[in-house]
């Protein structure tokens, strides 16, 4: 299975850390955000890694290069302008083939384990991990009814930016346009198409230089 990294958000919260810096090679724990996910996957088996950029995305692929370094093969997907989360999936979709891939938010940060993500089965096009609200989100995203996750609900949770999707999830998605995940989720979950499991360990979205500064302090 693929995986991609999306990597190409302004990081308009994070400023002024983003104004000359793009916000996954700002630097928590010694090295930058999106190495920490780079080691990650190639630990869990992960070789063939798509990354998405805009915003100062070519200093991204000075840092990163071909991914030699880490031990996988690295391709980009750029884009002129953010696209949103599906409208970059989207256009990454040439690189990433016809078969189930992996994706996760450059600007999380987590222990999850990837080689325990589960594949698609039984026709869904999408398998989210879930994450308790922080308070940031208290409402949550989805809900979890054993493994399908249903857009109503009681007790939803958080969508924690990591999931398996289905290159058919993106169809009505046109290349090099803006799209959010969101809706297609939503819309899958209609069909009983999105399944997803909740994950207990610990899981941080990185929204504000405050919380890139406690992360920073907790991993040193």
């Amino acid at each position: 299975m693929k995986a991609m990294i999306l990597a190409a958000g302004r990081g308009e919260r994070m400023r002024p850390l983003t104004d000359h810096t793009p916000k996954p090679l700002l630097q928590v724990g010694g090295k930058p955000l999106i190495v920490w996910h780079i080691e990650k996957l190639a630990q869990a088996g992960f070789t063939e890694i798509v990354i998405n950029h805009a915003h100062l995305g070519a200093q991204i692929e000075a840092a990163l290069g071909d991914g030699r370094q880490f031990g996988v093969r690295i391709q980009y997907s750029p884009e002129r302008e953010a696209l949103e989360t599906a409208g970059g999936i989207a256009n990454a979709l040439p690189l990433l083939g016809e078969q189930p891939f992996l994706v996760v938010n450059g600007d999380i940060f987590c222990d999850f384990d990837f080689a325990n993500i589960k594949p698609l089965k039984n026709g869904l096009l999408a398998w989210l991990v879930l994450v308790g609200n922080p308070t940031h989100n208290k409402h949550g995203d989805f809900a979890l009814h054993g493994t399908e996750v249903a857009d109503a609900g009681d007790d939803k949770m958080t969508f924690s930016g990591i999931g398996v999707y289905h290159p058919r999830l993106f169809t009505h998605v046109e290349r090099g346009t803006k799209a959010k995940l969101a809706p297609l989720l939503r819309q899958a979950t209609l069909s009983h198409q999105v399944g997803g499991e909740y994950y207990h360990g610990h899981w941080l979205d990185i929204g504000t230089p405050e919380r890139l500064a406690e992360l920073d302090q907790s991993l040193r």
